[in-house]
């Protein structure tokens, strides 16, 4: 049986080497004659799928941390719902043509700045005057998800076609036609956010051993909660406003890190669910473009190996 550290070493360099390949298979497969504009146009796909991959993976195990659960995603505090029903709202009240909708950089931000606001005042509300415990805090994220959903639905039936066609384009992800404009300043909150994962990266393995645990090791409980509640929402905000709202692909990633590297060590799992998101997105962006020939889209598939996956966890944590 290889030493530990030295089995560790090859999974990463297997990872490492596996999303390598992936990224240069989709950048460089039948280039064609005009190969520059094939790169350039190749090269901006690929920057947003690395940025997605990374704010799915780190969203997805970082919430999963703070509630202790593998199949929870931060999808179930309602993120992708308040999403969805403010993008609703600017078209129901201010119209397709609005500034808001219009330039895709003052609607990232607009809609970070707001998902941010929903995650504090949600925090603030059930911890800080009510003292609940993040269970409350998760069943009133489903409560006012479902809530969410429903106002959004029931604009979209009021709103001309022509602008729901707009709305319609926002519901489901789309990797083939990626959100480039906002690539900037994407990129930029989530450095943002993972200079802060980085400053904290000692302490989430504490966290996982739950409130009182952490709390007699000196560790501020609800300060980190807070704090990763807020993280999460840029984060999903992130992946959200660059290829629309992802379900299933957080969940995959992260329990196929627990699986395959059999620990609970932040240090190991957090660029190990990375590598796995990367390979997952790009690996299979060029399935989608090069061998099926979009004759089916990456999210389709996402969720449907998701969907079983999902069933499966939860089959074997009912054995348990």
């Amino acid at each position: 049986m290889p030493h530990p550290k030295k089995l560790l070493i090859f999974k990463f360099s297997a990872l490492s080497l596996l999303a390598l390949m992936s990224i240069l298979l989709y950048m460089l497969y039948r280039l064609g004659g005009s190969w520059e504009f094939a790169l350039e146009t190749r090269a901006v796909k690929i920057a947003a799928l690395l940025l997605t991959a990374i704010a799915v993976a780190v969203s997805t195990l970082l919430f999963q941390t703070l509630t202790k659960n593998r199949i929870l995603t931060p999808s179930i505090m309602g993120l992708d719902s308040l999403y969805m029903l403010l993008q609703t709202a600017l078209v129901y009240f201010l119209g397709s043509s609005t500034q808001f909708l219009a330039s895709k950089n003052i609607n990232f931000l607009v809609t970070l700045l707001l998902m941010m606001v929903f995650s504090f005042l949600l925090y603030y509300i059930l911890f800080g005057r009510l003292s609940h415990s993040i269970f409350t805090l998760l069943l009133f994220g489903i409560i006012l998800g479902t809530l969410f959903q429903s106002g959004a639905s029931f604009m979209q039936m009021l709103i001309d076609p022509d602008d729901f066609l707009i709305i319609q384009g926002k519901m489901f992800a789309s990797f083939n036609a990626v959100n480039a404009d906002v690539l900037m300043i994407a990129t930029l909150f989530t450095l943002v956010a993972l200079l802060y994962v980085a400053a904290i990266f000692k302490n989430l393995d504490v966290l996982q051993l739950g409130k009182d645990q952490t709390i007699n090791l000196g560790i501020s409980y609800n300060g980190m909660a807070r704090h990763i509640l807020i993280i999460v929402s840029i984060l999903v905000s992130t992946s959200t406003a660059l290829v629309g709202p992802v379900s299933f692909l957080g969940l995959l990633v992260v329990n196929l890190s627990y699986q395959y590297f059999t620990t609970h060590r932040h240090s190991i799992l957090l660029p190990g669910t990375i590598l796995i998101a990367i390979i997952a997105l790009v690996l299979g962006q060029f399935i989608v473009e090069k061998l099926l020939t979009f004759s089916t889209t990456l999210s389709v598939i996402i969720n449907f190996i998701g969907g079983i996956y999902f069933i499966y966890l939860l089959v074997k944590k009912g054995r348990k």
